[in-house]
């Protein structure tokens, strides 16, 4: 496994972190939309306190490293490769502790399939190598959700949901899935669900213990942290190359192995 500095220099080498895609307008606007209550920006949860567009804002750059400045409204923005790696370690200990229950169940889920399923899938074949059931419900359920005006559905790769539209697995900040998988799941909850965008807001909002990925311009899944729905939010760009996400995967993996009894 890289070292943390050597994970930090891939992370801004490879902007999966330091000077990100995202530009800092288009995170202003998704910051105003979330304090504005705009369903589509809280994907799936709700919020109690009152949350202003400054205390967003102050929210992200306490979270995710975005620059501090509320005067600086145009180009470059950042997330803080430490925060990426300290979130890294801490949701890395809570897939440990789920794994380390009897009979685990887990239940992962992307909306982005071009870049973090790369992710989810060794994740999942990891949680399966030490004893986890992969939870797989409503496989081929369809809606038809806003936005679009076809219907989609769920659909699994390696156990990994995702939805499907006309054969293609496609990007997705939808709830309503993830809120009709836990509907429909018997059994119970899950021990954990790790997931992005929608799939881990709603499953946040409805209690289940939930680790999730975001990017600096998704300021719902950090609200829901900071109001105590999401255990663990991992800043990063969701959406590099998805072979940029092995370092990143390998961390995540050999500090769950640690942490778990021999």
């Amino acid at each position: 496994m890289r070292t943390r500095d050597q994970l930090r220099e891939h992370l801004i080498r490879t902007r999966i972190a330091g000077e990100v895609a995202t530009p800092r307008e288009n995170n202003l606007d998704h910051y105003s939309s979330a304090a504005n209550r705009d369903p589509y920006y809280l994907l799936g949860l709700t919020l109690d306190q009152p949350w202003s567009y400054r205390d967003v804002l102050a929210l992200m750059v306490k979270s995710a490293g975005v620059v501090a400045d509320p005067g600086h409204r145009r180009g470059q923005d950042t997330i803080d490769p430490d925060r990426t790696i300290d979130a890294l370690d801490a949701m890395a200990d809570r897939i440990a502790a789920a794994l380390s229950r009897d009979e685990p169940r887990l239940l992962f889920a992307t909306g982005h399939p071009t870049g973090l399923l790369a992710v989810h899938l060794e994740l999942a074949r990891f949680a399966v190598a030490r004893g986890a059931t992969l939870l797989t419900p409503c496989e081929g359920w369809t809606y038809s959700g806003s936005g679009f005006g076809r219907p989609r559905k769920i659909r699994y790769l390696q156990d990994v949901a995702m939805l499907d539209d006309k054969g293609g697995f496609v990007h997705t900040h939808d709830s309503a899935p993830m809120e009709r998988m836990l509907k429909e799941l018997a059994g119970g909850p899950p021990d954990l669900v790790v997931a992005d965008h929608g799939w881990a807001g709603a499953a946040g909002e409805a209690g289940v213990p939930t680790v999730a990925f975001a990017d600096s311009n998704d300021p719902g899944l950090f609200l829901g942290e900071a109001e105590g729905k999401i255990d663990v939010v991992v800043p990063l760009d969701d959406s590099v190359l998805p072979r940029y996400y092995a370092p990143l995967t390998e961390r995540l993996v050999t500090r769950a192995t640690s942490a778990l009894p021999d």
